[in-house]
């Protein structure tokens, strides 16, 4: 039997799953639940994947706490085709979308909304290289925005909302991509939340959409029929066939974060893995966080190292020794750890430990 060689992923998406999801999925992969042929052989219209699809819907909503006055969609296109899908459906006539500029992910959203009507920018960062969001206390929402927009967690340049802007009777939207299931969070603050499975929930080829159902009345009636919410609404995310192994994932997923203890249990976490992690980079001269300390991401920790070369010389030792993934974003270089929720403690305790290692024979 081959033996497997420990290694710890610190790649921003595709990301590191739980271990005990995977090799669940590889126990039920080519015979699911005894029905003789695997799941991703089996119809979307299958009592299999049904009950997968429901029980998926159904721990999703226990963990966040979502209402029946939100609908929990399945979608495909990852977060990219939502920044075009949300102002195609919730954009109104003479109603400008307030968009926060963040970050890359922000950046592209506001590009998409601009196609469809008018839009305003409440903050941009990109002066200060998007090394912090600001005071959301700060930015008053103006009363007639369609809805108001933000990126909660960038993975580029590792800044993360600590609290979310107040939008009074204006929707709220936020691309939570990269820090869904991270924390706890109050879904009837928003209007609608989306997520790219491929970082905290799942495999990629799967958008998780949280909508206030009332919202999915504004679509106008020629926004074509696959891109509109309330199509896959009405359908049950089964309009046409869905990603069902992709879905089937998450649920596994989302399995291990009840088993885990839920948000409390997984914040708690991923608090700790953040703040010790940081505390390496800090107590250094010869490593510098890039994000503001009020502002830094507990989900991608960017740091640089004195020279580019030093830098690439740390990621091939690391990647040596079994830490891989720590390339910066081709963007912005340097260096990026990202510890999502199946990131074990340990798995943060190993590159802390070469950190100190590298420094001393590299200073």
């Amino acid at each position: 039997m081959r033996q497997e060689k420990q290694v710890y992923n610190f790649s921003a998406g595709p990301a590191t799953l739980p271990r005990e999801v995977m090799l669940q999925a590889q126990e039920e992969f080519v015979d699911f639940r005894g029905q003789g042929f695997g799941l991703l052989e089996s119809s979307h219209r299958s009592k299999a994947f049904q009950s997968v699809i429901d029980k998926t819907e159904a721990d999703l909503r226990e963990l966040m706490g979502i209402s029946d006055d939100y609908a929990v969609l399945f979608l495909q296109g990852g977060a990219s085709l939502q920044f075009a899908m949300l102002p195609m459906n919730l954009m109104l006539e003479g109603k400008p979308a307030v968009y926060a500029d963040t970050g890359v992910w922000a950046s592209k959203a506001l590009k998409e909304g601009k196609l469809f009507g008018d839009t305003e920018v409440i903050y941009s960062g990109k002066e200060g290289n998007y090394s912090s969001i600001g005071d959301p206390h700060d930015w008053k929402v103006r009363a007639d925005a369609s809805y108001m927009y933000i990126c909660s967690n960038n993975t580029i340049f590792g800044t993360q909302y600590r609290w979310y802007p107040e939008t009074g009777e204006v929707p709220l939207v936020a691309d939570m991509s990269s820090d869904i299931l991270s924390r706890e969070i109050d879904v009837n603050q928003f209007g609608l939340i989306f997520a790219g499975a491929q970082k905290n929930l799942g495999p990629s080829g799967v958008t998780l959409v949280i909508l206030r159902k009332d919202l999915a009345e504004r679509v106008k009636a020629t926004v074509p029929t696959m891109l509109k919410y309330k199509t896959h609404m009405d359908n049950g995310s089964m309009f046409n066939t869905p990603p069902t192994f992709a879905i089937y994932m998450v649920g596994l997923v989302a399995e291990w974060l009840k088993k885990q203890g839920g948000m409390k249990a997984i914040q708690k976490l991923n608090e700790a893995k953040s703040s010790s992690l940081y505390e390496a980079i800090d107590s250094s001269e010869f490593y510098r966080g890039t994000a503001e300390p009020a502002d830094r991401s507990r989900m991608n920790v960017c740091f640089r190292l004195p020279s580019e070369e030093l830098e690439a010389k740390m990621i091939a030792e690391a990647t040596q020794a079994g830490l891989v993934g720590l390339k910066g974003h081709r963007l912005v270089g340097g260096l990026r750890a990202s510890i999502y929720n199946a990131m074990p403690l340990e798995g943060v305790s190993r590159p802390i430990d070469f950190m100190h290692e590298f420094e001393d024979k590299n200073r």
